[in-house]
């Protein structure tokens, strides 16, 4: 037996009940393709962790099926394997595909997923770093790559980071300022300032500046935009990107709408690149760990850290949909 946060949904009409549970083994999903079992060690909370734990609050819902494990994340080790890529013993992460919406995800203690799905630990971080990092730094470093693929560099002026203080913000702010980026960053919680400077950002902006309509083409300021608000924001944002610069869009916290005009596209050459960090190939994935694994001191990792256990977990799903949770919430399993 282990234990897991369950979901169930009685009837399709019923709230959502989120608890921890003991589970079975024998519980656990098979993939029929190359199953891999993973004792986990540690998860953490995403956006859309806190959607499948609360039923969304008014937004869609992502879980697709009951009972189901939440966790969109997880790292541990290999106790059991049906492939050859993987052995007993072998530490392992995992990011997406599904997993916590369409089959049993990472806030448990033990996970049962398919070979393809699983990601090596970097070598250079442990279990607890890259669940610090997580979706939310994966997801991050993937929006910054699109940026250097697009050819910006640290010299063409700042770079703004919306929706600063939360999980992909607070990442992308800290990877940016590594690379030597002058880093602006947004945020709704002002009261936030010093967090975000430590992290790397030059200046804070607060969110009421970008969040409501405005012009279709604005004063060009930004060089580049790594944006996980979306709606009036993104378009604000894009509007005042400089001529031929990039916005690379991962979220959206403010909504899924974009009530914007092409004018930016056509009259300045940006280049909007939306990231889906779900179902990226592996060769992706691998070079964006390898470059968090390099660029992110563990200092700057436990800077916007904080360590949970299971229960606490549910409790922390409304803070995160309600933009309350600063950085990174790491959820130890076995606590």
């Amino acid at each position: 037996m282990f234990r897991a946060i369950v979901l169930r949904q009685p009837t399709p009409e019923a709230a959502i009940a989120a608890a921890v549970e003991s589970v079975s083994e024998d519980d656990l999903p098979k993939t029929g393709e190359g199953d891999v079992t993973v004792r986990v060690d540690y998860s953490t909370i995403n956006f859309k962790d806190g959607l499948a734990i609360t039923g969304g609050r008014g937004r869609p819902s992502v879980v697709r099926k009951f009972p189901m494990v939440p966790g969109i994340d997880f790292a541990g080790t290999v106790e059991q394997s049906d492939d050859p890529k993987f052995s007993v013993g072998d530490a392992v992460i995992l990011n997406g595909w599904g997993v916590g919406e369409t089959h049993w995800g990472g806030l448990s203690q033990r996970a049962r997923v398919k070979a393809a799905w699983l990601t090596p630990k970097p070598k250079a971080l442990n279990a607890k770093q890259c669940m610090a990092i997580g979706t939310a730094g994966y997801t991050a470093m993937l929006c910054v790559q699109a940026l250097q693929r697009h050819g910006v560099h640290p010299n063409q002026g700042e770079v703004l980071v919306t929706g600063a203080a939360g999980g992909v913000g607070s990442m992308a702010v800290a990877i940016l300022k590594a690379l030597g980026f002058e880093v602006v960053a947004s945020t709704g919680r002002m009261e936030e300032e010093n967090y975000l400077k430590s992290l790397g950002a030059k200046a804070v902006l607060p969110r009421a500046e970008l969040s409501s309509p405005g012009k279709p083409l604005q004063k060009e300021r930004w060089t580049a935009v790594v944006d996980s608000v979306g709606s009036h924001t993104l378009v604000n944002a894009c509007a005042a990107t400089k001529s031929l610069g990039a916005v690379a869009a991962c979220g959206l916290a403010q909504g899924m709408d974009f009530p914007a005009t092409v004018a930016p596209f056509i009259l300045r050459g940006v280049t909007l690149y939306g990231i889906n960090s779900v179902t990226q190939p592996a060769a992706a994935r691998d070079s964006a760990w390898k470059a968090l694994g390099e660029l992110l001191k563990p200092a700057a990792i436990d800077a916007m850290t904080t360590e949970i256990g299971l229960e606490a977990a549910i409790a922390q799903a409304d803070a995160i949909l309600e933009g309350k949770v600063r950085g990174r919430l790491v959820v130890n399993v076995n606590d």
